[in-house]
């Protein structure tokens, strides 16, 4: 993509409303606009960050053995009767009534709904187990939206929900999420901590929420520093095999959020050089709630011995959009976003230093086809900006590298290339740049 094409709206100032630093940066490096509040439009550069950590997401999602579907935005209310949430929800719920008086709702999540399609289609055990997802926007009508998509009213999401015939067979698919979050939240350069938590409106009696530490994080944490060190798990891990040994090693150390902390048991358990109590970010939840929905919507499945009962169930969320913002708040710094490289929106930014001289926009035409033709999705600044503005706009938005091309250092054979995480810097021929890079 040439800068020149492309849509990017920078702001040279920090907007008065941005009070940390995710939301500021998404706002200054034209990555999201504000069209009422708690509600996002997403510009070009955030757009294309979201979908790769979507992308991201539902790889690991079906590697775990996931299947991926798509439900609407709108749910019948009826459903939720069903499930008696209806009017237990509150009032972050948007109720809608459509022209025939039906009553809907913009969903904040979907169990209802999965246990209705899974319902009409499965009776038998032989059939188990299942795990279904979609990737979809919901709304929850925040009370007071702040700190830009950590704490919106619109949002995507992905959603997952098992289904097993009993709970042994519901631990094992809750084991699966499990591992699953902490390869995805890894794969984007996160370390995202399972903690003990409380399971909210949407119920059960086993729950994790999956934090990144940040001190501007919404919920206080408490954990043993040891957590941050652990292994996580690799590429190969057998899904079907027995995850018990991965879990207990991530959960015998001591990690809790405020809502579920026991001072006594923290100490008792850790060394105090091992206490960690800082704030974190929630970038994913998983819970079993067994049949707290398959019960009263009478999902019913025929186990081995032909009697029928509820299907036992768990659900596993991770917040999409909110992950941007944490991924800021844990990579950035005085100059701007540090992009790692999987979520990165364009993997190099090429710049022109004297756009308009023959060999200089020769070399970054080379660079640029190099780039492409490897898959590396370059960004050409071939604008007629200064030189500092360049740079600015550069560090900025955060690509992992910079190629910058001048006619100096082509006179004496080189171009410049910078790592943007360390700020390294090497001269070399064009050709050995482009061979650091991939290419």
């Amino acid at each position: 993509m040439r800068l020149s094409r492309f849509f990017l709206p920078v702001l040279k100032e920090t907007p008065s409303e941005a009070q940390i630093v995710s939301h500021r940066l998404m706002l200054r490096a034209g990555l999201i606009r504000q069209e009422a509040a708690g509600i996002y439009a997403w510009l070009p550069l955030g757009f294309r960050v979201l979908k790769k950590i979507e992308q991201i997401v539902r790889e690991e999602m079906n590697r775990a053995g996931a299947i991926e579907l798509l439900m609407p935005t709108l749910q019948l209310a009826d459903l939720w009767r069903e499930s008696g949430r209806y009017d237990a929800y509150g009032p972050e719920m948007l109720r809608i009534l459509d022209r025939h008086e039906r009553e809907l709702l913009y969903g904040p999540t979907n169990e209802e709904m999965i246990t209705e399609i899974f319902r009409s289609s499965v009776r038998s055990y032989k059939d188990l187990p299942k795990n279904l997802y979609h990737i979809q926007w919901k709304f929850r009508d925040e009370q007071r939206p702040r700190f830009g998509v950590m704490r919106g009213r619109e949002f995507l999401m992905k959603d997952a929900y098992s289904f097993d015939v009993d709970e042994a067979g519901a631990r094992h698919s809750y084991n699966q999420m499990f591992v699953a979050y902490l390869r995805t939240f890894g794969r984007m350069g996160l370390k995202a901590i399972p903690m003990r938590a409380e399971t909210g409106p949407i119920g059960g009696d086993l729950s994790h929420e999956f934090i990144v530490l940040a001190e501007t994080g919404e919920s206080g944490v408490f954990c043993d520093r040891r957590v941050l060190d652990l292994p996580i798990p690799g590429e190969d891990v057998d899904y079907d095999g027995d995850l018990s040994p991965v879990i207990e090693q991530w959960t015998n150390l001591y990690a809790a959020t405020e809502d579920v902390h026991e001072p006594a048991r923290y100490e008792r358990e850790t060394r105090p050089e091992d206490r960690l109590q800082t704030r974190g970010i929630e970038v994913g939840q998983v819970f079993y709630f067994g049949d707290k929905y398959s019960k009263p919507m009478k999902a019913l499945i025929t186990g081995p011995d032909g009697v029928e009962r509820p299907a036992q169930m768990g659900s596993y969320g991770v917040g999409v959009s909110r992950l941007l913002g944490a991924i800021i708040e844990a990579s950035h710094d005085d100059k701007g976003i540090v992009w790692p490289d999987a979520v990165a929106p364009f993997g190099v930014g090429i710049v022109n230093l004297r756009p308009g001289d023959g060999a200089v926009d020769a070399a970054c035409a080379q660079a640029y086809a190099a780039l492409s033709k490897a898959g590396l999705d370059p960004l050409l600044d071939d604008t007629d900006e200064r030189v500092g503005a360049k740079f600015a706009v550069m560090d900025l938005i955060g690509l992992p590298w910079q190629l910058i091309i001048g006619p100096k250092g082509l006179a004496d054979g080189v171009v410049e290339l910078k790592r943007r995480s360390s700020g390294d810097k090497q001269s070399l021929p064009l050709a050995e740049a482009l061979k650091v890079l991939g290419a």
